[in-house]
């Protein structure tokens, strides 16, 4: 991640992957996507994460329930 690099709301983050806020959440609860906090609450997603999922191909919210099958 770069020191200036653009980041997205977590909805924003969500269009561009084509999932639901909720999946961006939880893949930033599972550490599986990179966030930055900006306050107490709010988190940002850089671009570079974003980038970095597209170019894996996990776009699909199956994946993260495939994640959590025992």
């Amino acid at each position: 991640m770069e020191v200036h690099e653009p980041l997205l709301t977590v909805r924003e983050a969500a269009k561009a992957l084509a999932v639901r806020p909720g999946t961006i959440r939880a893949w930033c609860y599972q550490r599986r996507l990179a966030r930055v906090r900006v306050g107490r609450r709010a988190v940002r997603i850089p671009v570079s994460e974003v980038r970095r999922i597209i170019r894996e191909g996990s776009t699909t919210a199956q994946s993260t329930r495939e994640m959590q099958k025992p």
